[in-house]
Parts: C-alpha cells; structure tokens; sequence
C-alpha cells in the first residue's frame, strides 16, 4: 500500500476513519481498562498508520453510541466504495477487528470481517444532487459497497 500524500499532504491509500469525540468511550463508560478509553483505541490506529482520524463533535447519531466511520482510501472510492458507519463500535475485540480490517484496505478494498457486521449502521441510500446532465445519482447501502470482488 502505497503512501503518496493527497493534495492536502494527508498519505491517500490509508482509509479515513471519523469519530465523535464526545460520545467515544459511551458504550463501556466507566467499565473500560484502558486509560483514555475507546478514543485513545481510535488515537492508537491512526499512530499506527491504520487510519486518518478525524474527530467531530457530534455526528447526529447520538443515541447510537461510540459512532464510527470508516472512509474508504482514494483506491476504495475509485472502486466505488461509500463511507460505512458503525455503532457502539468499542473495547478491545471491535476495534481490533476494524484495525485489521483497515490494514487490509478497508471500504472498497477488503470484505467487512463478520465481527464488525453487527455494528453496522444500515443507513438509507444518498442522493446526489443532480450532475452537468440533470440526473441524481443513488447510491446503496454502504454495507453492499463495502468490497467489490
């Protein structure tokens, strides 16, 4: 995998990942071993060159708990891959999960492993707006997206 930087200096084949910042650690709350909880697992892939790590305050989905998405990597979007959201997406064994999955490409470029399938979100197609010949474009189910063979 590849290392050449985007056009904002940010390495292009290493997938996206963003989380909430508020709501990281929710799900085992005070339960959790590790010091810092679930964002510093998040903080641990992106120093492992797993993910590019971006934090938000609030990704609407409140009620959902340690929401994370995984963006696919410029090769994943060229294959047509769309952002996958999880939720209550935590501890040790999930975030384990998602790092190997990443590492192996992620949306677009690897098949989701089983264990992260039950967090997913299944979120309604997208509707872009209308392009240069008038016709929105439909996009399914990020959990359909996720590889293509």
């Amino acid at each position: 995998m590849t290392t050449t930087p985007d056009p904002r200096g940010r390495p292009a084949e290493i997938p996206g990942l963003t989380a909430c910042s508020l709501c990281a650690g929710e799900t085992l709350g005070g339960l959790d071993p590790l010091p810092g909880g679930q964002l510093a697992r998040l903080e641990r892939l992106q120093a492992h060159g797993s993910a590019r790590l971006t934090l938000s305050e609030c990704l609407d989905e409140c009620n959902r708990g340690d929401v994370v998405i995984a963006r696919p990597s410029s090769t994943g979007r060229a294959n047509g891959a769309r952002p996958v959201w999880f939720e209550r997406l935590a501890g040790e064994q999930a975030t384990d999960a998602l790092a190997r999955w990443l590492q192996d490409g992620g949306p677009g470029l690897a098949a989701l492993p089983d264990e992260l399938t039950s967090h997913v979100i299944r979120r309604a197609p997208s509707v872009e707006p209308a392009g240069p010949n008038g016709v929105e474009e439909s996009h399914p189910n990020p959990l359909v997206e996720c590889a293509r063979p």
